[in-house]
């Protein structure tokens, strides 16, 4: 699967604004902590924004804020406001695809693909990332790609 730069820097952003505490934060601020570039944080603050995942305030104590408490927001909302559903083929809806053939188990397959994308992305919340503190089941996970990682390159 690949994640675009686009959801890497919005989680990035959100997990920085928790973390910041109450008032509002500047994109200035967000992208310098982040390492992301600005006109870039921008453009996703307002698909967030759009999402109604961040408020934002003008003037010269202006800046974003979270718009519900970061226990609320999982990674996938962020996911599917900036980049749309967690996982499509050819933009179809995997549930409908039917195949032909040796390839006819493949929309089971996708459909797993998609299930357990939904089961980290919906688990781990802006709060669990900014404070430290994944859920065990996605430790788990990582700890398993890690084993089977060095597994196969050790």
């Amino acid at each position: 699967m690949r994640i675009p730069a686009s959801v890497d820097y919005a989680i990035r952003a959100l997990a920085e604004l928790a973390a910041s505490g109450d008032g509002p934060v500047t994109a200035e601020h967000l992208a310098s902590a982040q390492n992301i570039p600005l006109k870039f944080l921008r453009t996703i603050m307002t698909d967030l924004r759009r999402a109604r995942l961040v408020s934002s305030q003008r003037g010269p104590e202006g800046g974003f804020t979270l718009a519900r408490e970061a226990t609320e927001i999982s990674l996938a909302d962020i996911f599917r406001a900036v980049d749309g559903p967690l996982a499509t083929v050819r933009d179809q809806s995997i549930s409908q695809m039917t195949y032909a053939g040796a390839a006819a188990e493949l929309p089971t397959v996708w459909m797993a693909v998609r299930a357990g994308l939904r089961r980290v992305l919906e688990t781990v919340t802006i709060a669990d990332l900014a404070g430290g503190s994944l859920p065990a089941s996605v430790v788990e996970l990582a700890d398993e790609y890690v084993s089977e990682n060095t597994t196969r390159h050790g």
